[in-house]
């Protein structure tokens, strides 16, 4: 399959890897009807990697509780589209958020002053975006909470929970969770994490 797309706004043929000015915006990029899952990054069309069973089954469940367990104005989705800015858009694993005043039935992408919680699931693929890259967006965009998940012994989820430090900009660790996730931001939530993928 050509990587040359249409773009909805004009007749001229273009190539994804060359934008029409220097770099993509997400106004440009959501129109070009590519082949993959996508992420922008600093203008540039990423693509999002293949995860495997363990990723989406992990995903999947933590999701689950966490939709489970919220309250109001609270609503979680997974592979939500984010607007960091014109730039730069991600799709977490899981994302928390606040609905008030967002007409969810219309909403392509949350801003990010409605996210309570950005969770990442970390496969092969992802790992320097999930453990750096990501944290640092999420932190600079001001988002509270931020989850992240790795793969821990026998295969059972590790989740790193991080809040950010209002002085500092940037998020700080405050807790290891394996066996029992107990957390009261964004709201509280009891997850057994033993349950999380079937061994």
């Amino acid at each position: 399959m050509s990587a040359v797309r249409e773009v909805a706004m004009t007749a001229e043929p273009i190539d994804w890897n060359h934008p029409m000015s220097q770099e993509w915006t997400y106004e440009q990029a959501k129109h070009l009807d590519l082949p993959f899952e996508w992420d922008l990054v600093d203008g540039v069309i990423v693509v999002r990697g293949q995860t495997n069973q363990w990723h989406d089954q992990v995903r999947d469940e933590l999701y689950s509780a966490l939709r489970s367990a919220r309250v109001a104005p609270y609503a979680a989705n997974v592979e939500r589209c984010v607007l960091l800015d014109p730039d730069n858009t991600t799709k977490p694993d899981v994302v928390v958020f606040d609905k008030t005043g967002i007409d969810v039935f219309e909403l392509e992408c949350l801003p990010p002053q409605a996210v309570a919680l950005m969770v990442e699931v970390v496969s092969h693929g992802t790992r320097t975006n999930d453990r750096f890259r990501k944290p640092g967006q999420y932190a600079e965009k001001k988002i509270p909470s931020y989850w992240r998940v790795e793969r821990g012994d026998h295969g059972l989820p590790v989740v790193h929970e991080f809040r950010r430090d209002e002085e500092q900009g940037v998020y700080l660790p405050t807790a290891v969770h394996e066996g029992i996730l107990r957390t009261d931001l964004p709201y509280p939530v009891e997850i057994d994490l033993k349950q999380v993928v079937e061994l």
